[in-house]
């Protein structure tokens, strides 16, 4: 008999573990009958059935000509299969594709698309096609304003969190770069809606969710946008963005807090310099659809070095974008959307492994912050977090985390809706450890995705686990605007007189000014 106990405890832990370690994977079969066709505002298209999850990828949301402002897409007859995923914006060769593998290359797995110029698709995750109103979680990826897509990492898959949270997911697709971000409305005449092209385009997809999305188990009525990096900067720009008022009702920022965007001077004297460099005289005849993609951005990046501004990103035109998001007050329009705003510890630290003397810190901070500072920041990062290694000095993040403070700081000063503060500091011990808590840490975990990613998080128990307490938490936010949760302590909205942070580890806590000291360096 005690035997016969012990076989059958072994049998129920190793069916916990199976089950634990698929998590994300999809368990079933796929299907593609007629069950799988809806009905949207431009036509018919037909989906898949993955094990439960009816997923719909390369639906087209808007059209536009280069420059111009989106519109609708056009209609279509029969059914449109929307099985695959469509084409990425328009953009250079990332460096993850270029030179030597590197415990970065290893960890993001990144991935390389068809480039186009006709790339404003989203794609859909549901667990059915019914008459429920589901929340929706609608993601804009990462890549500052220039770079990558709505499926450039493993991680942004939707499949695990619809299924985890009964939620509908939706990814974006949008113009990046020079195609999204240059300022035209200088020369007049048909460009002179020519700006924020890019940010046009998450309004035009929010429209497209708001009039289509109850068709996939959705409801229109309880959207949370979000994003990571360029993800969470598109996201704060969004919260100033009239147009955008009510198509969204909670916004979660993931390491892109975003205070302030160019100002008109500079966006616009950098568009008329673009079009000088193609050899153009400015003004309202001007034409830029004969150019090839490359001439464009060889151009942007003469005319960027010409005016001494480097890149394209959203501008305070006052029409599209009417005041800077969140310096120095949040937007009305924002007052009412609950945030979910935070970093991760280490940020663009990618060689954690690699050891740093503290003559090497030294070398490294003296000429900015003088001996004196040097020293007191030394005793002050000893204060909060006692025992680190000398390479901590310089790993750990504090610009990013600086900037949520006064994102969370100006939303809470509106008053309405709450903010509440995260601080992911749980580190992947693949490679050494040389990732850490970095920049994109936490994606995997709130996607509910580390059987997607374990080149990234290792694939361990301690992942799965801390997958199930981040995942729990934004789904949470995503139903109520409040990421309270079983799986965690109680978590508090922001206020700035004893900054209230999550900090999510194997163990998560919630303290109160806890680094407050060290973000004044």
């Amino acid at each position: 008999m005690k035997k016969f106990l012990v076989i059958v405890a072994g049998a129920a832990m190793l069916l916990c573990a199976c089950k634990s370690h698929q998590q994300g994977a999809a368990i079933g079969p796929v299907t593609t009958g007629e069950d799988c066709i809806v009905q949207v505002s431009s036509g018919k298209i037909l989906g898949y059935n993955d094990a439960g999850i009816y997923t719909f990828k390369g639906v087209p949301y808007a059209k536009a000509e280069r420059f111009m402002p989106p519109q609708d897409p056009d209609s279509w007859e029969g059914v449109r299969k929307t099985q695959v995923y469509g084409p990425q914006a328009m953009q250079g060769q990332n460096m993850m594709w270029g030179g030597q593998p590197s415990d970065y290359d290893f960890g993001f797995q990144f991935k390389k698309e068809l480039n186009s110029e006709d790339c404003q698709m989203l794609n859909i995750w549901t667990p059915a096609l019914d008459g429920k109103k589901r929340p929706v979680f609608v993601w804009f990826h990462g890549g500052g304003y220039a770079n990558g897509s709505a499926i450039f990492l493993p991680a942004q898959e939707g499949r695990a969190l619809a299924e985890k949270g009964d939620i509908v997911v939706v990814t974006v697709n949008h113009r990046l770069n020079i195609l999204g971000y240059i300022d035209l409305t200088a020369l007049g005449g048909k460009y002179s809606e020519s700006v924020n092209l890019g940010q046009q385009d998450l309004v035009k997809a929010l429209e497209w969710i708001h009039s289509n999305i109850s068709r996939f188990g959705g409801d229109p009525g309880c959207v949370t946008i979000g994003g990571q990096s360029g993800g969470g900067g598109k996201t704060s720009t969004l919260m100033a963005m009239p147009s955008a008022k009510g198509l969204f009702h909670r916004a979660i920022v993931q390491s892109g807090s975003t205070l302030r965007q160019q100002e008109p001077e500079q966006s616009r004297a950098l568009g008329l310099a673009v079009v000088e460099e193609l050899g153009l005289k400015p003004g309202p005849d001007v034409d830029l659809s004969k150019f090839t993609y490359d001439e464009l951005v060889a151009a942007g990046n003469r005319a960027s070095r010409k005016v001494g501004r480097g890149g394209f990103s959203p501008v305070v035109d006052g029409k599209y974008l009417v005041q800077h998001p969140f310096d120095p007050i949040a937007a009305e329009c924002s007052r009412d959307v609950p945030m979910l705003i935070g970093s991760n510890l280490n940020e663009f630290c990618y060689t954690n492994n690699v050891p740093i003397s503290m003559d090497e810190v030294k070398a490294r901070l003296v000429p900015r912050l003088g001996e004196e500072r040097f020293q007191q920041f030394v005793r002050d990062f000893e204060s909060v977090y006692p025992g680190q290694e000398p390479k901590e000095l310089v790993n750990t993040d504090f610009r990013t985390r600086g900037n949520v403070i006064r994102q969370a700081t100006a939303k809470q000063a509106l008053g309405g809706a709450n903010a509440y503060v995260y601080l992911f500091a749980w580190k992947s011990d693949v490679n050494d450890g040389a990732l850490a808590a970095c920049h994109g840490m936490e994606l995997p975990f709130m996607f509910n995705n580390v059987a997607n990613q374990r080149e990234m998080t290792g694939g361990t128990p301690e992942a799965y686990r801390m997958a199930d307490v981040v995942s729990d938490a934004w789904l949470a936010f995503i139903r109520n605007g409040d990421p309270n949760c079983k799986s965690l302590p109680e978590w508090e909205p922001f206020n700035p007189e004893e900054g209230p942070t999550m900090v999510f580890d194997n163990s998560s806590e919630l303290k109160k000014n806890h680094d407050a000291v060290l973000l004044q360096y």
